[in-house]
């Protein structure tokens, strides 16, 4: 097993005050890249080059949106985990993913012999039986009716926060090797 060494990142005060900002989240701003530049001393380019630049790095992996969905009413959350054949997935996955009622899609690895679920998605309702009858809809439209699956209903929520970038010690900057 080969181990890589890393280097000390550089990263200016401006970048880290940018780190720190991004964990809260954009501005709900017209213009967002803009409104954090003035607020860690950057220009609005300066803003975008670094995210850019983190991405392509892997310190940023992804950026999305957390909806707070409680607060919104929105209380009858399913998960749904479905079996689907390996060889069907994708596929299977892609048409989920385009149904209105699906928040979310995703793939993941099977835990046999206790879990033999692959296909993983949400539905958010106001009610259960509205987020039941939105499953059965989606069922009967993509005649999955002999696709085994369960709905597993949210008792509590979570807290729900955006990624991390900074580390209570941040005088290092350096990235963590991670395990071959």
């Amino acid at each position: 097993m080969s181990h890589v060494s890393h280097e000390p990142v550089p990263c200016t005060d401006a970048e880290r005050r940018l780190r720190a900002l991004l964990e809260r989240g954009l501005p709900i701003n017209p213009r967002p890249w803009l409104a954090l530049g003035e607020q860690c001393g950057m220009s609005e380019s300066e803003v975008m080059a670094c995210v850019y630049r983190w991405q392509a790095e892997g310190l940023i992996k992804r950026m999305g949106l957390v909806v707070k969905h409680h607060a919104l009413g929105i209380s009858a959350n399913a998960m749904v985990v479905w079996n689907v054949p390996d060889e069907a997935v994708g596929e299977l996955g892609r048409r989920l993913a385009a149904e209105p009622a699906v928040t979310l899609c995703y793939r993941r690895p099977r835990r046999l012999p206790d879990w033999p679920y692959n296909l993983f998605c949400m539905i958010h309702g106001t009610r259960r039986d509205r987020v039941l009858a939105a499953l059965d809809e989606i069922v009967e439209r993509q005649a999955l009716q002999a696709i085994p699956h369960r709905v597993l209903f949210s008792l509590k929520a979570y807290k729900q926060r955006g990624g991390r970038y900074t580390r209570e010690d941040d005088s290092h900057d350096r990235r963590t090797p991670q395990p071959a």
